[in-house]
């Protein structure tokens, strides 16, 4: 069974509107948060159907009926900020130097937001980590759209108050109207050139020694995949399989206390 420690729970708690409910109030008491997080904890965990839920922890359907309620007033979305913000204020988060990329997932459930490419039916998870491989954006989005145009779009979710100074990029993300977009909000963007540029050369050699750091992003995917709830897309609601990537996030946030 997957638990909550007291702090991590201490550290989250009033973010959820269960918690606020009056003791006086009529009615039957709704069942703990905590033990409804627990249990959506273990099925990102392990990647299995609502209805295989123990029943050490509550019936499936007030589960997943909670759930949806929180990814769609974007609770968790809160929650993730917040926890991030402190991690921030604590030191251990650094964004002067920030890498971006996007992971594949393919989508077996249907649903809105869904593209087609060579590799079959999915979406793409976008992510912007700090120089510690640290999540501060993470957002997901139709597979058929370029990254480029999708950079705006991962600032939308951005955690902290505080932008990038550098983010590197892969070859994908070579685009001058990108950089000069980015560089207006104090953004210099880092990418190798693609072989088939026909512009001249934009990029400082010396400053594109930091896309060997660049590993760092690829090791985020690694980590949030070991929850196999994300490997594959089975929600019918995009907000629910973002609530799930969320979760993944807060999990490796929560090593940094």
């Amino acid at each position: 069974m997957i638990r909550l420690t007291d702090e991590q729970w201490d550290r989250i708690r009033n973010h959820f509107p269960e918690e606020h409910i009056a003791d006086g109030r009529p009615g039957r008491k709704p069942i703990p948060t905590r033990r409804v997080l627990e249990a959506v904890l273990w099925l990102l965990n392990t990647g299995a159907q609502w209805h295989m839920l123990p029943q050490s922890y509550p019936n499936y359907k007030t589960v997943h009926r909670r759930f949806q309620a929180w990814c769609r007033d974007e609770i968790l979305r809160r929650l993730l900020t917040d926890v991030a913000n402190e991690l921030r204020d604590r030191g251990a988060l650094d964004e002067e130097e920030c890498f971006i990329d996007a992971t594949f997932v393919m989508a077996k459930g249907g649903g809105a937001e869904i593209g087609a490419t060579k590799r079959g039916k999915g979406m793409k998870i976008m992510a912007i980590v700090d120089r510690h491989g640290l999540p501060l954006s993470v957002s997901t989005h139709a597979a058929n759209h370029h990254e480029v145009r999708l950079v705006q779009l991962c600032f939308d979710f951005y955690m902290i108050e505080a932008k990038p100074e550098n983010l590197v990029g892969d070859r994908a993300y070579d685009s001058d109207p990108l950089d000069e977009e980015l560089r207006r909000d104090g953004i210099e963007m880092i990418a190798p050139h693609r072989a088939n540029r026909s512009r001249p050369p934009t990029q400082d050699r010396r400053r594109l020694t930091r896309y060997m750091r660049r590993w760092l992003v690829e090791r985020f995917f690694a980590w949030i995949q070991w929850q196999r709830r994300i490997l594959v897309r089975w929600e019918y609601h995009t907000q629910n399989f973002l609530g799930f990537v969320q979760l993944a996030c807060l999990v490796i946030l929560f090593r940094r206390f």
